[in-house]
């Protein structure tokens, strides 16, 4: 048995020996387009809100947060010790990520016996793919769970393919660092266990020792993060609550269904279904039957708990994969080589509302700004830390002496904190809660779609109006000027905590 992952010898499957098909030598150029694409990307516009509290995260680094486990905020954190205030450096790792998820879904296609062209059109549809170029250009937990997601199940499929069950070590340890991310990881296993269980001819790895070793690894990797939880409450169980109740409905359910068959493109939907019928229908692909059970498992796991739709572009990634064997398999090389044209370029068409690639009034005012509203929240935090500071200095000196400033999300304090040359700056939202709350009597200037809870903070008077110059989250929040806090900052701060996506 070969216990390599890379291995071009291995068993056939009919269970003999046999070979890989060889391994396409288009792929890693294709692979490093996008990484470079991404990286020439990367400082375009500006940094996404979730990206400002990874990095305030880090600068507070603990074994987990209200809103996720640390390694997000860690990477953050080593990529603003490199060079601060560098968009590049803080999407480079993403951006590797991006390709290495091309390459190792590619690996998947040629794992089922996927040519050169079965692995090319795989790697194009992951390459093209919206999702992919949008996760791959932030640092967002979702980046580096789409890499677990993808790490796992290659990995998963090797061990049963090539029968080596020593790889179920590496499959457990890629799991717990997946879990120090994303606790999503956890129920792909599980849904990943199930689809073995109920597939007869790799049912007998669940008995293996090494199955259930790389499960203790997973186990004792996730302790850390599950004891800082336990420890608090278990707050991230509460904010999946909230996020449960706003996408558990009829809007949401259809969100789940509809936009995971257009996350990577269109016609990538047409590779997603034959590649999951494939997956349950073949005999010879019984070692990655596991994959299309765990689809299934997994849609109707976030049905019920109100999960995203780009929760499983991991899985669909393999999906596609398999339908790109099985079109290449059963397609004329002239009929591939169209449908795999126009992929791309529908692909391409819808791109640039997920990535920077126009500029930021033409992006603004085009209807790829109604696509995805991610690249808005890209954009206007300068302005927005400019009418702060604009509001701080028009206080009396000995105001600002003492001032302090409470945002009601974390992304308008991550920005103040980012930019720099605000005073002390704190926020009740999620791990910023944690941070506080404020020592200063005062005054507060307080930044928030509404005025401030009279509970909260006293004497109160709105003395701005952001202005972002992009319909964005923040245009239109106030700036108020408060005396201070209602009673004690204990007190006050209880009210100003708040859990939200």
């Amino acid at each position: 048995m070969n216990a390599g992952l890379d291995a071009s010898t291995d068993v056939a499957v009919d269970g003999g020996p046999g070979r890989l098909p060889d391994r396409s030598r288009s792929v890693p150029a294709v692979a490093a387009a996008v990484t470079i694409l991404l990286l020439v990307l990367a400082d375009r516009y500006g940094p996404h809100r979730d990206e400002l509290y990874f990095i305030a995260a880090g600068h507070h680094l603990q074994w987990g947060y209200p809103d996720q486990p640390p390694l997000t905020p860690l990477i953050a954190l080593l990529a603003d010790q490199v060079a601060h205030g560098s968009l590049l450096a803080l999407r480079f790792v993403p951006a590797l990520i991006a390709g290495a998820v091309v390459l190792l879904t590619a690996g998947f296609a040629r794992e089922l016996g996927g040519d050169r062209r079965a692995q090319l059109l795989t790697a194009i549809t992951l390459a093209t793919g919206a999702g992919v170029l949008a996760i791959g250009h932030l640092l967002e937990t979702t980046t580096l769970d789409l890499l677990a997601w993808t790490v796992v199940i290659r990995l998963l499929v090797a061990v049963l393919h090539r029968d080596t069950p020593r790889g179920w070590l590496l499959v457990g340890l890629a799991t717990g660092i997946g879990l120090e991310n994303k606790s999503l990881i956890g129920p792909l296993v599980a849904a990943l266990t199930i689809g073995i269980l109920v597939t007869p001819s790799v049912r007998h790895h669940l008995r293996s020792p090494w199955f259930w070793g790389g499960a203790g690894i997973a186990a004792v990797l996730a302790l850390p993060n599950l004891w800082w939880q336990a420890s608090h409450g278990w707050p991230q169980s509460t904010l999946a609550g909230s996020i449960r109740d706003e996408y558990e409905t009829v809007g949401g359910i259809l969100q789940l269904i509809v936009l995971q068959f257009v996350i990577l493109s269109l016609l990538a939907s047409v590779l997603i279904v034959v590649g999951l019928v494939a997956l349950w229908r073949r005999r010879e692909w019984d070692f990655a039957r596991p994959v299309a059970v765990a689809y299934v498992v997994l849609n109707v796991f976030l049905l019920i708990t109100g999960g995203k739709e780009y929760y499983l572009i991991g899985l669909l990634g393999m999906l596609a994969a398999a339908g790109s064997v099985v079109l290449v398999q059963n397609w004329s090389f002239r009929r591939v080589v169209v449908f795999g044209s126009a992929l791309a370029v529908l692909a391409l068409a819808l791109d640039p509302g997920f990535v920077p690639v126009l500029p930021v009034k033409t992006f603004a005012n085009s209807f790829y700004a109604g696509i995805d509203d991610d690249g808005l929240e890209t954009v206007g935090w300068p302005r927005v830390v400019d009418q702060v500071h604009g509001v701080i200095a028009a206080l009396p000196a000995a105001q600002r002496a003492t001032a302090v400033v409470v945002t009601l999300n974390y992304g308008e304090a991550g920005a103040l904190e980012w930019y720099g040359g605000s005073p002390s700056v704190f926020s009740g939202h999620n791990g910023f809660g944690d941070w506080g709350p404020p020592t200063s009597p005062g005054p507060v200037i307080y930044v928030g779609e509404q005025a401030p809870a009279a509970n909260a903070l006293t004497g109160c008077r709105r003395a701005a109006t952001l202005n972002t110059g992009v319909d964005n989250e923040e245009n239109g929040h106030g700036i108020w000027v408060c005396t201070g806090p209602a009673g004690s900052w204990p007190q006050a701060w209880k009210r100003l905590r708040h859990l939200s996506a």
